[in-house]
Parts: C-alpha cells; sequence; structure tokens
C-alpha cells in the first residue's frame, strides 16, 4: 500500500490504535479502489444519497448548507484521515444535508457499505471505533447546538479563536473562511462579529492582519 495512502488509513479514527500491518492485514481482502477528483469539483449535493465510504487521502472537501437567504454557508472542511459522512452510511435515509466540493485537486480511499459493515461484523477494535466515531459527532452536535443558541456573539467568536488556535497549535491563527462566512455559520450579522473583533483588539485581547489573528490573552477573550 502506497505510503500516503498509509499514512491517511493511520490518521482514520477507524483504524485508530491499529499498526500499518494490522491495517494493511485488515484491507486486504477488502475490495476497495483510489479515486482521484479534479480541483473546484462537486462530490455530492444536498439531498443526494450516500453511496459509498470515502477516506480522504490528500486534499481538502468543504461541507456547505444553504441558508434560508438561499446563501452557502460552509459548516466545515474535511481533510487527509477524515471519514465522509459517517453518520449517513448507515442510516435509513442516506441524504446528506450538505453540498460537498473539492478545494483542490482531492484523493479517496473507497469502499462500499457491504465492506464496512463486514469489517465491523468481524472485527472488535474497528467496531468499537465506529461506535465512537458515532458517539463523536453526537457530542459536536450537541456542543454546536449550544454555541449556536445559548452563546453570545463574543462567546461564539471567543470558541471560534480558541478551536482555530488548537487546531493549528498556536496562537497565530490563519483563518480560512471570509468574515462573512465566519457570521454566516454562527447566525450572526457581519457588523456584531467585527464589532466584537474590534472590541477585542481594543482590549488587547488579539491583533488583527488580515485573516491572520494573534490571540496575546486567552483570559481577555472571555471578558
Amino acid at each position: 500500500m502506497e505510503s500516503n495512502v498509509m499514512k491517511a488509513l493511520r490518521a482514520c479514527p477507524l483504524f485508530a490504535g491499529m499498526s500499518d500491518i494490522e491495517i494493511e492485514i485488515t484491507l486486504g481482502n477488502v475490495p476497495h479502489q483510489l479515486v482521484s477528483l479534479p480541483p473546484h469539483d462537486v462530490y455530492a449535493l444536498a439531498g443526494m444519497p450516500c453511496r459509498s465510504v470515502d477516506i480522504i487521502v490528500s486534499g481538502v472537501l468543504i461541507c456547505r448548507m444553504a441558508a434560508l437567504s438561499g446563501k452557502q454557508v460552509e459548516v466545515s472542511r474535511l481533510r487527509s484521515g477524515n471519514l465522509v459522512a459517517p453518520a449517513f452510511i448507515f442510516s435509513k435515509d442516506r441524504s446528506l444535508p450538505v453540498s460537498v466540493e473539492t478545494d483542490g485537486r482531492v484523493e479517496l480511499f473507497r469502499m462500499k457499505p457491504d465492506s464496512l459493515k463486514s469489517l465491523i461484523d468481524n472485527d472488535d477494535a474497528i467496531r468499537m471505533n465506529f461506535i465512537r466515531i458515532l458517539s463523536n459527532i453526537d457530542v459536536f452536535l450537541t456542543q454546536k447546538m449550544k454555541i449556536l443558541s445559548l452563546f453570545t456573539v463574543r462567546e461564539k467568536v471567543a470558541y471560534l479563536l480558541l478551536e482555530r488556535a488548537g487546531e493549528q497549535g498556536s496562537n497565530e491563527i490563519h483563518l480560512e473562511r471570509s468574515r462573512q462566512e465566519i457570521a454566516d455559520s454562527f447566525g450572526i450579522q457581519k457588523f456584531s462579529l467585527l464589532r466584537v473583533l474590534s472590541d477585542l483588539e481594543k482590549e488587547g485581547a488579539i491583533e488583527i492582519k488580515g485573516k491572520i489573528i494573534k490571540i496575546l490573552n486567552r483570559r481577555g477573550l472571555a471578558g
């Protein structure tokens, strides 16, 4: 198995705790293929069924949901090692709630749902890992609902900055989305977002240079 493919599979939560050899042996008799998608290609449109089990080997998939205004709101970005739409693989209604497109060239490790079911039925580690993946999705959605419904605008912005800092492993954050896209994802007005960012900068909690925001005082984010 190619090194880049193995690196992605090793990073996939489905194979957590498994060595390279264990992964290769496990997948040795499982039908699979590598699928390459060009830049800015449509992986799926909202409402289309989830028909395959895809793990991202390289590249980025952008998931967008249509807002009530008709605008497309970015809800997540999937990278190497991510399993695409795991909660919909075996659901009664497999219709995806988001549209997904490539950001640059994307390579996927693809299996059929029946192949994943066979792995889950016959491998205790993979079965537990898949249960954990679904559980983590539930925790994520619960937290997301809490943020959207209970957090103030300032708390939403602070959460975003701290989350990105954790993901990027630095207090200097590189934002991938525009201010409008960030505001839309939180269900707030762009003006409110800009006002909070301005207030945080005036208070010395952050430093803003375009799409780069540096956290100077983590405690100061909460106000």
